[in-house]
């Protein structure tokens, strides 16, 4: 079992503190992450105050597999969808249109979805015990550092996150890249 993978049992107590409408930080290909149930608003305001992130932005939702992310955007619309296929898992963030239902919290002020199926077996694992995608943004506070590690996440945010898990993040010294799935256009490198 890879070094990085937390125990099952740890797995099990973030998905039921997902499930709870808990926000928790976990590890991901690059940075330790923050994160929520994507259906649950409440949650997700609660994220982006303890993050002081600005709604506007959106947010990136993190899957363990491609099925995952269909209800939340519309692939169908996306004119090349084996760039997504080839690019999964691993650490690339495509931009999709969104289904009509989807939250502004989640979108921010467009009308697409940030989406990523994870190669990182601790974050992929949690997804496949929450038996869904959650919400993923890097943990730290709007404008400051990310954090890399168990230890620097909890001195950014101490009580303020109520679930930590275990686990290191795969070594990535960048943010995942993220592209734009309708014309291929890199936004971050």
């Amino acid at each position: 079992m890879l070094a990085n993978l937390a125990s099952s049992f740890h797995i099990r107590l973030a998905s039921r503190a997902l499930h709870r409408g808990e926000v928790i930080a976990y590890p991901t290909e690059s940075v330790y992450g923050l994160g929520c149930d994507p259906n649950n608003l409440d949650a997700i305001e609660q994220l982006l105050l303890i993050k002081s992130r600005s709604a506007a932005k959106g947010l990136i939702l993190i899957a363990s597999d491609i099925s995952q992310l269909e209800p939340w955007v519309a692939f169908s619309q996306v004119p090349d969808m084996q760039l997504l296929i080839n690019s999964w898992p691993g650490a690339e963030t495509w931009i999709v249109p969104a289904r009509k239902h989807i939250s502004p919290l989640l979108t921010g002020s467009h009308n697409t979805l940030a989406v990523r199926v994870t190669a990182h077996p601790t974050a992929s694992s949690l997804c496949q015990q929450f038996k869904g995608p959650i919400t993923s943004t890097s943990a730290n506070r709007n404008g400051q550092r990310e954090a890399r590690d168990l230890f620097t996440v909890r001195q950014f945010f101490n009580d303020k996150v109520n679930h930590y898990l275990p686990g290191t993040i795969s070594g990535n010294n960048k943010p995942s890249r993220i592209r734009n799935a309708m014309n291929g256009q890199t936004i971050r490198a």
